[in-house]
């Protein structure tokens, strides 16, 4: 229990490399948050888990062993926040981009199908908020934590300018963000 079976840069090494494995694998798999994982998502995320856990530790099941793999995995979650606070290229690798699903009233169907949006979700989360039609929506943005944000459109007066212009305009503009409903938002 306390005498360690495996060398213990490999498990440092083992660890490091699950880990970006898995974070590239669940970057790859879409904009979900915990709360929005179907069953069918916690089943691969525990199945995960499981394996991660024997490539690791390998034969190792010494406290010691357990514990320095945790020390890792924390350490690198850490060093890898650090520098996307600090990096804008990083983070949007890490954490993406926001993607524009409406503008101006009008659905973008390539975005919806390219992060696994089903436009019916999209609907009912509008809804959610009490937008009764698309045409409402000056624009709508998945955001890369997974929230939709809506931004509706505003009554144009002549001293408005452009809407585009409005949208900057923090005063002008009434965002809602919300969660997506159950399984929309996948990547």
């Amino acid at each position: 229990m306390l005498e360690m079976t495996v060398d213990w840069w490999q498990l440092v090494l083992r660890a490091g490399v699950v880990y970006v494995v898995v974070l590239t694998l669940l970057r790859l798999s879409g904009k979900r948050t915990i709360g929005e994982f179907s069953p069918f998502d916690v089943v691969v995320l525990l199945l995960l888990a499981e394996a991660a856990q024997g490539s690791m530790l390998g034969d190792d099941t010494s406290l010691q062993g357990g514990l320095l793999v945790i020390a890792v995995l924390v350490g690198l979650n850490w060093l890898l926040a650090f520098i996307s606070t600090r990096s804008q290229r990083v983070e949007a690798v890490v954490e993406g981009r926001p993607v524009i699903l409406i503008r101006d009233g009008q659905l973008d169907r390539d975005s919806l199908l390219a992060n696994n949006v089903p436009e019916g979700d999209l609907d009912e989360v509008m809804r959610g908020h009490e937008i009764r039609q698309r045409s409402d929506v000056e624009l709508a943005v998945l955001e890369p934590s997974g929230q939709i944000s809506f931004f509706k459109r505003q009554a144009k007066s002549a001293d408005q300018g452009p809407a585009d212009a409005s949208l900057r305009d923090e005063s002008a503009v009434a965002a809602q963000d919300t969660d997506l409903a159950d399984g929309a938002g996948q990547s």
